[in-house]
């Protein structure tokens, strides 16, 4: 059951101040899975709903401050689809990965013939996108980072106002999607010398912000 014909109005939101992008390769594009075989028929979607919940999730408050996108690439133009969590407006997220995917899932299903931008549930915004040029634009904005542990420590960089962190899936990114990162010489950033998951580098990346955001003189900071 997907509900009623989406809309394509899309409410505004306030400008978040953390934006992370992950990269998502193997995920079905038209929902068409089990929410029992998360890490093998969706294609790694249980990492994908743990990162997200981690992104948004404080332990008894969201990051509202915080917007995270999922480009899902596993099927090309047009099918291929970008998913916007919003934390000052998203409903309905739990730090379970089984009730965020179930989100996605959902998302990804009412739109497989409306390309255009709607919110499937408060604060999930999906679209048709072409990958490559969605993660162009994102990286060409102030603020860009890649995440990937053959970058400059994390505790070298100073974090801007506005950050927007790239992240990807339990899968590499592809070569043209390197091609796009090399090409906009935005800084490579390291949470440390061994390959984490995703959600562990967003864990490790939101603490470095945390840090920085509370400065020198306050206890959490130390």
């Amino acid at each position: 059951m997907t509900g009623p014909a989406p809309s394509a109005a899309v409410p505004s939101f306030p400008g978040p101040a953390r934006h992370l992008l992950i990269l998502a390769h193997r995920v079905p594009v038209d929902g068409a899975f089990t929410l029992n075989d998360l890490a093998g028929g969706a294609g790694r979607l249980d990492e994908i709903a743990r990162a997200v919940s981690t992104a948004l999730t404080l332990s008894h408050d969201l990051r509202r401050d915080t917007e995270v996108a999922i480009l899902f690439s596993s099927a090309p133009v047009p099918a291929a689809r970008r998913i916007r969590v919003i934390g000052a407006r998203v409903r309905f997220l739990n730090p379970d990965e089984r009730s965020t995917a179930a989100l996605l899932k959902n998302a990804l299903i009412r739109s497989v013939h409306f390309p255009h931008p709607f919110e499937s549930s408060p604060g999930v915004v999906v679209e048709a996108v072409d990958p490559l040029e969605a993660l162009e634009r994102f990286v060409a904005e102030p603020g860009a980072v890649w995440l990937d542990e053959s970058g400059t420590p994390l505790e070298a960089w100073t974090p801007p106002p506005v950050v927007r962190a790239v992240v990807s899936d339990p899968s590499d990114p592809t070569e043209a999607e390197r091609a796009v990162l090399r090409s906009a010489r935005l800084p490579t950033l390291s949470v440390g010398p061994r390959s984490l998951r995703t959600s562990q580098v967003i864990d490790v990346f939101h603490n470095r912000l945390d840090r920085s955001s509370a400065g020198p003189d306050s206890p959490s900071a130390d």
